[in-house]
């Protein structure tokens, strides 16, 4: 139900944009969410838009990456900027299973349906 893309190999300094499409489902009334998985790390965090379209990131990335979404679409994006090797992961899109929820805190346990991921690689 969940469709991630625009992953691949950048050199520090690039930029790259993640789409995420959902079908199957109307997610207005929910966050999107993505996180991300380095090797050898727990999937974290990165960003979340809520139903009312209030933004929330990770501090590592405040500042350099941006999500939007389309609900006319069902379609998230995440506009990443100024890419380091430390954003190296592979990335997930999920939604989150609270309705109509607004707040800052989003946990993998909070997430109802996943992407498959997309890997982002940035070279030094």
């Amino acid at each position: 139900q969940l469709q991630a893309s625009g992953g691949g190999l950048v050199q520090a300094g690039g930029s790259l944009r993640l789409s995420c499409a959902a079908s199957g489902h109307t997610f207005s009334a929910y966050a999107m969410t993505w996180f991300r998985q380095a090797p050898g790390k727990e999937r974290e965090f990165v960003a979340a838009i809520s139903w009312r379209s209030s933004r929330y990131y990770t501090d590592s990335v405040k500042g350099r990456f941006t999500i939007s979404k389309d609900n006319a679409v069902n379609m998230v994006t995440l506009q990443m900027n100024s890419l380091k090797p430390e954003d190296t992961a592979v990335y997930y899109c999920a939604t989150d299973r609270r309705a109509y929820y607004n707040g800052p805190e989003y946990y993998t346990q909070d997430m109802e349906f996943w992407g498959k991921g997309t890997l982002v690689t940035v070279s030094s």
